[in-house]
């Protein structure tokens, strides 16, 4: 799985890699021939007194040196710029497919999941990438190399290679072994890290309101000694890498030098015992290296499981084979026996929703909580797909619209308005990026918060925080509102738009945009009487099912639902429609 997701997105960088590969293989090369210059200044050199070679000798290991440095250093340079930029791929790959899921997909996974994997996990496969490039690369090279050159310089005492290097290779894949599924837990802790402070962060008014602070500190401790549990479990085995390699790599330096001592005395040349020595122990300590790199290994392939996970799927909406292109953009809207059922739900949300409505009308959904209003609306602009019937937006089936024209055509303002941090001017712009400074104060006016934006320092440049929260919940529900007129759709779903609204500021309101509004179809969710009364049809849900509809006047009479609904009315409210 790590190699697949490697191979994918390493491919658009294969002509960098063979560039470091190249200067990889000078490097290696480098620092396998100055053993052999160092051999030869100790016999030539050294024991014969040649002073002149030695310079000379020296001059090329300096120039050798250069070139190891030079090519080190351009090596490292393609390295971290390829395993950067196939994280910046892999990261964008994510965040676009977290983007195509819908709402249940990612509700699956878990935000604070989906925030793990785009960072943590992807950052743990580019330290393998980088690593792999600057330690284990050349290590091959450096290690065959190493041998065959030791074999050259002395057969018997090469022998010793048949020990030390399988000792080394069992111990650093006893070791990957056991870290493996530690690093997989380790990841799945963050995920529980991130959604608890994710929660409490989000929560903390509602943790202060109810006097909360110490459990939720208690709470968040355990999930944190939780994760350090985690990772002391792994650093103990990493800490146990670098002890247990020195240890091999040490003893295997005096076993060359007590044997080595043995061949010197039997004729061999004191620069070979040298010679043989570095080569030692640059096989070893290249082996040492590819083992720091391989103890990461692990959790990289955790991480690039969870990686995959998100990558492999696939969303619940499905997108059209052939969409759509173009529509009479007229704003007719047409539910022809809607159902909808939630996966592993029981019962249907809405079973049998049959309702039409066409250009320049108001139609007003109502009904109790649970009825099924909300998941209605969200059907139109297709953020879940009926599991019967069909929704018609200008004649077509919304699953068949391009999905970039069916959010041209149809506007939603959800319940909960979720600004995005920025300024209001790019909060507005949101729906529609062209828009003129002036369209932007036209959508204010008639949302009624054009006096507040003026009064917030900056204008439309006022800053805003994330969701909103440097305002308040009326003034998010008006930009919320503003932001849809913007986009100038020929349908608008209003969820409970008002709820945070004063009547006076929602009279004003409902009057600008049914001014505003005149051409457009437009469908609102509503529990305030006055605001559905001038409606030109009220649809009234009941446990998922249509039980009623026509106008106000007509609904006092013949339904004993929507009767009982105006009578729970505030009587001033009750007054005003």
């Amino acid at each position: 799985m790590l190699i697949r997701l490697l191979r994918r997105y390493l491919a658009p960088y294969r002509r960098q890699i063979g560039a470091l590969a190249g200067l990889q293989l000078v490097q290696a090369l480098a620092a396998l021939y100055l053993p052999t210059l160092n051999a030869a200044i100790v016999d030539t050199g050294v024991l014969r007194g040649d002073t002149g070679y030695i310079l000379r000798a020296g001059a090329v290991m300096l120039a050798v040196t250069a070139v190891q440095v030079a090519s080190t250093a351009g090596a490292v340079f393609l390295a971290a710029r390829t395993a950067m930029a196939a994280g910046r791929d892999l990261r964008a790959d994510i965040f676009g497919q977290v983007l195509r899921l819908s709402a249940r997909d990612v509700g699956r996974f878990g935000a604070p999941s989906l925030i793990t994997r785009t960072t943590n996990d992807v950052q743990q496969v580019q330290m393998l990438t980088l690593l792999t490039f600057t330690l284990l690369l050349p290590a091959p090279v450096i290690c065959l190399g190493g041998v065959l050159l030791a074999v050259r310089l002395d057969l018997p005492l090469s022998a010793l290679l048949l020990v030390i290097v399988p000792v080394l290779v069992v111990l650093v894949l006893v070791l990957m072994r056991r870290l493996q599924p530690l690093y997989l837990v380790m990841q799945e802790r963050i995920d529980t890290v991130n959604r608890v402070l994710r929660e409490q962060i989000m929560g903390t008014r509602v943790i202060r309101a109810f006097v909360r602070d110490r459990r939720e500190r208690a709470r968040f401790a355990a999930a944190s000694a939780d994760l350090m549990g985690s990772g002391v479990g792994t650093g103990k085995l990493m800490a146990m890498i670098s002890p247990a390699v020195m240890i091999v790599i040490n003893v295997s330096c005096v076993a060359v030098l007590w044997f080595g001592g043995h061949r010197v005395a039997d004729g061999m040349p004191v620069g070979d015992l040298i010679a043989f020595l570095s080569y030692l122990m640059q096989i070893l300590i290249a082996a040492m290296m590819a083992t720091f790199m391989l103890a990461t290994a692990p959790r990289a392939q955790a991480s690039a499981g969870r990686i995959t996970e998100v990558l492999a799927a696939r969303s619940s909406l499905a997108p059209p084979d052939a969409p759509a292109a173009t529509l009479p953009r007229s704003g007719r809207l047409e539910l022809r026996e809607v159902s909808f059922r939630y996966p592993g739900a029981e019962d249907d949300v809405l079973n049998g929703i049959t309702m039409a409505a066409g250009p320049g009308t108001l139609t007003a959904i109502v009904g109790g909580t649970g009825a099924g209003k909300t998941t209605l609306l969200g059907l139109i602009p297709r953020l879940a797909d009926v599991t019967g019937g069909t929704v018609l937006v200008d004649g077509a089936d919304v699953r068949t619209v391009d999905p970039a024209l069916l959010c041209r055509t149809v506007a939603l303002v959800p319940q909960r308005a979720y600004l995005f941090s920025g300024t209001v001017a790019t909060n507005l712009r949101f729906a529609r990026p062209d828009a003129a400074d002036s369209e932007l104060w036209h959508a204010l006016e008639v949302a009624q918060a054009a006096d507040f934006v003026r009064a917030m320092p900056g204008g439309l440049d006022a800053p805003i925080g994330p969701g909103g929260g440097n305002i308040s919940g009326g003034q998010r529900q008006r930009l919320a509102i503003a932001r849809a007129l913007v986009a100038r759709p020929q349908i608008y779903l209003f969820d409970d738009v008002f709820a945070a609204l004063d009547y006076r500021t929602e009279a004003a309101l409902r009057a600008a945009l049914s001014s505003e509004l005149g051409r457009a179809t437009v469908l609102l969710v509503s529990q305030r009487v006055a605001a559905i009364t001038a409606a030109d049809q009220i649809v009234v849900l009941d446990g998922g099912r249509v039980v009623a509809h026509g106008s106000h006047q007509e609904l006092l009479t013949a339904s004993e639902t929507y009767r009982q609904l105006v009578l729970s009315q505030p009587t001033a409210e009750r007054a005003v429609a």
